[in-house]
């Protein structure tokens, strides 16, 4: 029986490149693998003609004989000498595939690397402008005192595991395969104690608050991530620790409203003031002060920009602006006089002292007219 065409095994164009033959042989592989067909001659000899045709086409010069002189090139007396064991083939997948769950990755290990932790920073918006140096207490597991993190009493190191000889990692057979597993006595660690800290029961770790020093750059935005590597979870006997990661939140401002490098305030603006026009005088962020020119006429809303008086950014040099809001408020508690005095300028202000009211309601009347025809 004439043997198939390796590139057709494969479902290939002969101009296939080696990511092409690899991830076409891993499919068929794991469609035809004994273990998921038992007693199917048919996927046993499908998986024994992909793996044939991996093992030749992966090869760069066993390839070239190939595609020169075909099945030939491997036959005795050829002059290929090519030699080949399909079982090999496999090997080059076998992680890809079950290396994961047969434990095949990573070898033995000291111990499991600690967690990430999380600690929630709330800050006020001037500290955000300034920058500070705060201290946090962070509860979470460190280094066992009494045995130095190895978990054996006394501080003495672990023994190596007499299920797995220290790998981490048994074999058995299965069929014409060898497979690995994590060792089920050390759980892969390839180490076990015997005798056991009575500080940390064997963890090498105790739970405790550390006091941290975090420094807080000038510029901060909401929601900024500050990550302390090493300062997590030590890991379990002896393996690294984990981060620790500060997430920055600006509490609400009495006066100030922050929009990325820009602040904003609301001031309130004497009716007087706003007609007649005048001066008043602002904070700033930095802690300072800012004369404020109000023309005559100021209408609430009305916005005064202020340049670089805004937050100072991360990275780069500059600030950003300042943004002042008029709002101009109404009287109140007047006296009989001062109501007077108001009534009488009504009396005498025409439609120039107050144009956009005079214009509004100019355009209501013609509504109303409209809608009379």
């Amino acid at each position: 029986m004439a043997k198939r065409d390796y590139y057709e095994i494969l479902g290939l164009d002969r101009g296939a490149g080696a990511d092409e033959i690899k991830k076409a042989y891993r499919k068929l592989a794991m469609k035809h693998h004994p273990d998921r067909n038992p007693g199917d001659a048919t996927s046993e000899q499908s998986f024994k003609e992909a793996s044939e045709a991996y093992e030749i086409l992966k090869d760069g010069e066993k390839r070239a004989a190939y595609d020169r002189l075909g099945h030939a090139a491997f036959q005795q007396g050829a002059g290929g000498g090519f030699d080949f064991n399909f079982t090999s083939s496999f090997a080059d997948v076998f992680d890809d595939l079950f290396g994961d769950f047969m434990g095949r990755r990573g070898g033995a290990q000291a111990g499991q690397r600690g967690g990430d932790l999380r600690y929630n920073l709330e800050i006020t918006l001037g500290e955000a402008f300034h920058g500070k140096q705060a201290t946090v207490r962070v509860p979470t597991s460190v280094v066992c005192g009494d045995c130095g993190g190895s978990g054996a009493a006394g501080g003495a190191q672990p023994s190596a595991c007499s299920t797995c000889g220290g790998a981490g990692k048994v074999r058995t057979q299965q069929g014409f395969f060898t497979i690995e597993r994590t060792c089920p006595a050390c759980r892969g660690a390839g180490r076990v104690i015997t005798d056991p800290c009575g500080g940390c029961r064997g963890s090498g770790r105790v739970h405790r608050e550390k006091t941290l020093s975090v420094n807080i750059p000038k510029g901060v935005e909401e929601g900024t991530r500050i990550r302390l590597a090493g300062e997590g979870e030590a890991g379990l006997r002896g393996a690294p620790p984990g981060d620790l990661y500060i997430f920055l939140s600006i509490a609400p401002h009495r006066l100030f409203r922050r929009d990325g490098a820009n602040i904003h305030c609301r001031v309130p603006i004497r009716m007087t003031t706003a007609t007649l026009g005048g001066a008043i005088e602002v904070p700033t962020i930095d802690g300072g002060r800012a004369r404020v020119t109000i023309p005559a006429g100021t209408q609430s809303g009305h916005q005064f920009r202020l340049r670089g008086k805004g937050m100072a950014p991360m990275r780069g040099s500059g600030r950003g602006d300042m943004y002042i809001q008029a709002v101009v408020e109404t009287p109140v508690s007047l006296s009989r006089k001062q109501q007077e005095m108001l009534r009488e300028f009504e009396r005498s202000a025409g439609a120039k002292t107050s144009p956009e009211s005079a214009g509004f309601f100019a355009r209501v009347k013609e509504l109303w007219d409209d809608l009379r025809e």
